[in-house]
């Protein structure tokens, strides 16, 4: 900590008292003096450094010190004039005025004896680092942060890198004058904040030397869903604004709380960021930092080990279990990280309470849906989606602000905002655009956190949009189609759709969900289903993985040069081509597990036809030409193959990394496609091969009932599983002969015929009697309530719907069943 300073006498005491402290002397109890950052930081220094925590040394100048710098150079007078005169409406009146007020505190004198406290506290500082002038942050710090209807995260300065008393000042003036930027002046203006009742502090905190590691952002839930239980890491080489400006694309990595705390491994996602640039120290006096492009064999790394990912998981946790004990409900936390490169050590630099899933009502829904079946041809371009929201608009680009004064040019109110990055200057023209789209940045950038923050759609990351956009072109923006934002030309009709799950009925029958993508469950996780019916190992692989998986293994015996070039590339920061695969399809099971732990979820092992594998890439290399795909090789008869065994084999380890590394072992595993007991024997003793068996540590396997034999020897296939899973899609052809491609016997297709209700009502009452578990997954419920109404009367266990069928479901079962009506459904 801060060595101790000697004063002359005891008004010297109280003058050092009154305007610095160390930062471990400061608590949440003084964010009026020391503002909401440094006094979030006071309070883990002394509450979680003994549970190992690291958090760099520092002190704290006080509100109190601005306040006197004010009354020294008699500023208030001065700056209360030129914001009276400010007009609102008018951007460039903001700015103008904004500026005029930071230069008067930039060239401000501080009273003597504060300057000479705040330099003896530095020189304090340095020599507990055994240096002279040691490099330290000089971070501002508002007294409103955790104000609970405004957030206040990102509108005053932080500077890097800052060596000696003179350029420390400079930088103490700096931030005192960041209270004034055009974004904290319209913030306060439109939040009805007195300027003056707001101080500012300022922490000086010993650098980590990030510039020779890593550094990021964290948050204790998802930032998009506001998913509780996991933590979301953000990361890249260097110091740690390139992450916040967007000027780079991090690395991600997500971690599942419940089973982190018994001691799993649960990285449930990890993305392979650009990171094409790093901001480090600069080389010469005058350069505090400076930009240079990160050397290529590190942009294929991640920036953190799989161990520190969990470490820092850990502390992210433990912050916000202690925040949350603290405030008396659940306090969710952004947290800044910082790898030194020299020690190797993570510390934790700053943390504040998250400010917008925290105060969500989670049983009000609000949905956004695209109407236009066909606009897959309307297409401009794709980003990281922002939000859930859809909006049209005019495009305006910008590459500065500076284009509006050199060109006259105006933003007006509905334009979407397009330029290549954002930074905190750009507020007040955000928080009038009907969206917004960055070339550049990833979800934690300031253009994703401010666009949360006022609810506005935005696409970041995009890449070339200021290219692929015009200037007043009309276009739709739509945030609703999972993590991918995409871009329209013109207006495309949509619909907004609002529903109050604390109105749901209660309901015996659990109603399960469909899950098709990963990115998609979160979102999904606040329905009150009963856990997953079925998720598609194939849907993985076809947007996650892409490669066909004996491509992977046997890619260079194809003597295909393009093909292992691209594979070479698609598999960056793996160890090798299985690692790659099942790395890839065990965190997207993962993540389906985890959205709706500890309910069971049902995952079906791979069923592509053969002219569906094809198609990945390296397909055409392995597989058969088949007049009928849809009958022909698929399902389990692939996986006791040996020309298929070895890629079947890496979908089971997948499996057991999931159940047995991360610990979820809510994971069910279905079988489809099973024609005959005989090779669902032989598709059992793979599996074993390769360490999946029934019954150890829990595991269950289900067989999809999709075929005639299924039901017809349902005694003898109930012998060998835990339960069925009627998929009704090909039970339907099957059982009427219809192709259920063909558009000319499509009248025909009708999961109500009396032929396929008969066949589905034996097999329950078969499952029955052999108890073992009975439900479905297949289109039939989602698409007609009648349906699902028939199954609940003949027993049905689980019936599993799609998530936009869900609410629909649950009344239409509600309407046969005899419950006394309560506000929600159980669990």
């Amino acid at each position: 900590m801060i060595a101790l300073f000697f004063y002359n006498s005891l008004s010297d005491f109280e003058m050092s008292n009154r305007l610095i402290l160390p930062l471990s002397k400061v608590g949440i109890n003084d964010i009026e003096i020391v503002g909401g950052k440094n006094a979030s930081l006071g309070e883990m220094i002394q509450h979680l450094t003994h549970s190992g925590v690291d958090i760099p040394d520092g002190f704290v100048i006080t509100s109190e010190a601005y306040r006197e710098f004010l009354r020294f150079n008699n500023f208030e007078k001065e700056i209360a004039n030129i914001i009276q005169t400010i007009d609102f409406n008018n951007i460039e009146s903001l700015r103008r005025k904004g500026q005029q007020a930071r230069l008067l505190l930039q060239n401000g004198r501080f009273p003597k004896e504060m300057s000479e406290i705040i330099i003896e506290a530095y020189t304090s500082l340095s020599k507990n680092y055994n240096q002279l002038y040691t490099d330290v942050a000089v971070r501002s710090s508002a007294t409103a942060e955790d104000l609970p209807d405004a957030s206040f995260a990102g509108q005053q300065e932080t500077y890097l890198n800052i060596h000696g008393p003179a350029t420390l000042m400079d930088s103490v003036r700096n931030c005192f004058a960041s209270l004034f930027t055009d974004r904290a002046i319209s913030y306060r203006h439109t939040f009805g904040y007195d300027h003056f009742s707001i101080g500012l502090s300022v922490c000086i905190q010993k650098m980590v030397r990030s510039d020779l590691g890593a550094s990021g952002v964290a948050f204790s839930l998802d930032p998009e869903s506001g998913f509780k239980e996991v933590v979301v890491i953000n990361g890249s080489y260097g110091l740690g604004e390139m992450i916040v400006q967007g000027a780079v694309s991090p690395d991600e990595f997500i971690v599942f709380k419940p089973t982190l705390k018994e001691n799993f491994v649960p990285i449930i996602e990890k993305k392979l960021g650009a990171k094409d640039k790093m901001m480090v120290y600069g080389d010469k006096t005058d350069e505090r930092v400076r930009i240079i492009p990160t050397e290529k064999g590190a942009q294929g790394r991640f920036c953190l080990s799989d161990a520190q990912i969990i470490q820092l998981a850990n502390w992210v946790i433990l912050i916000e279990d202690y925040y949350t004990k603290l405030k008396g409900q659940w306090t969710p936390m952004d947290v800044e990280w910082a790898i030194d490169g020299l020690s190797n050590k993570l510390f934790i630099v700053q943390a504040r309470p998250e400010t917008i899933h925290s105060r969500k009502d989670i049983d009000k829904i609000i949905e956004y849906k695209m109407e236009d079946q066909n606009r897959g041809n309307k297409i401009i371009l794709k980003g990281i989606a922002v939000g859930n929201k859809i909006a049209c608009g005019h495009v305006n680009i910008l590459y500065s602000l500076d284009k509006r004064v050199i060109e006259g040019k105006e933003f007006n109110a509905g334009d979407v905002l397009v330029t290549d990055m954002t930074d905190p200057d750009w507020e007040p023209i955000m928080k009038i655009a009907s969206a917004i789209i960055t070339n550049k940045g990833g979800r934690t950038c300031h253009a994703a956190i401010v666009a949360r923050e006022l609810g506005v759609p935005a696409i970041v990351g995009c890449s070339n949009a200021t290219e692929l956009l015009q200037e007043k072109q009309n276009i739709t923006v739509s945030c609703a189609e999972g993590e991918e934002g995409v871009v329209y030309n013109g207006n495309i009709n949509f619909i907004k759709e609002e529903y109050d799950l604390s109105e749901l009925p209660a309901i015996q029958t659990p109603v399960l969900l469909n899950v098709a993508s990963p990115s998609q469950c979160f979102k999904f996780s606040h329905l009150p289903c009963k856990g997953v019916g079925l998720a598609r190992e194939e849907f993985i692989m076809n947007n996650y993985i892409q490669i066909h998986p004996l491509a992977l293994l046997r890619h260079r015996e194809m003597n295909d040069r393009e093909l292992t070039r691209e594979i070479e590339f698609r598999i960056a920061g793996f160890t090798s081509e299985e690692d790659f695969f099942i790395q890839k399809l065990s965190q997207g099971v993962a993540k389906i597990a985890s959205a709706f732990y500890p309910n069971k979820v049902i995952v079906r092992f791979s069923d592509f036809k053969s002219n569906e594998y094809s198609n990945l890439l390296g397909g055409s290399h392995f597989e058969p030409k088949e007049e009928n795909p849809m009958i022909g090789w698929r399902g389990a008869s692939r996986y006791y193959k040996d020309t298929y065994k070895d890629a079947f084999g890496m979908e089971c380890k997948a499996i057991k990394i999931v159940r047995e590394k991360m610990g979820l072992d809510n994971v069910i595993v279905m079988i489809p496609f099973c024609r005959t007991v005989e090779e669902l024997i032989k598709v059992k003793e793979v599996m074993e091969e390769f360490g999946l068996k029934r019954g150890e540590r829990g595991l269950e396997i289900y067989l999809m009932a999709e075929i005639p034999s299924n039901i017809i020897l349902a005694d003898e296939f109930a012998r060998h599983i835990d339960g069925f899973s009627i998929g009704s899609n090909d039970l339907t052809q099957l059982t009427l002969g219809i192709d259920r491609d063909s558009s000319l016997v499509a009248h025909l297709y009708d999961e109500r015929n009396p032929a396929v209700k008969k066949m589905i009502s034996n097999l329950i009452k078969t499952a029955k009697k052999n108890n073992v578990k009975i439900g479905i997954c297949g289109q039939g419920p989602s698409d007609f309530s009648d349906f699902a109404q028939f199954l609940v009367q003949e027993g049905i266990d689980s019936i599993s719907v799609t998530p936009d069928s869900f609410l629909k479901t649950v009344r239409g079962i509600k309407l046969i069943e005899n419950v006394p009506s309560v506000t929600s459904i159980p669990g």
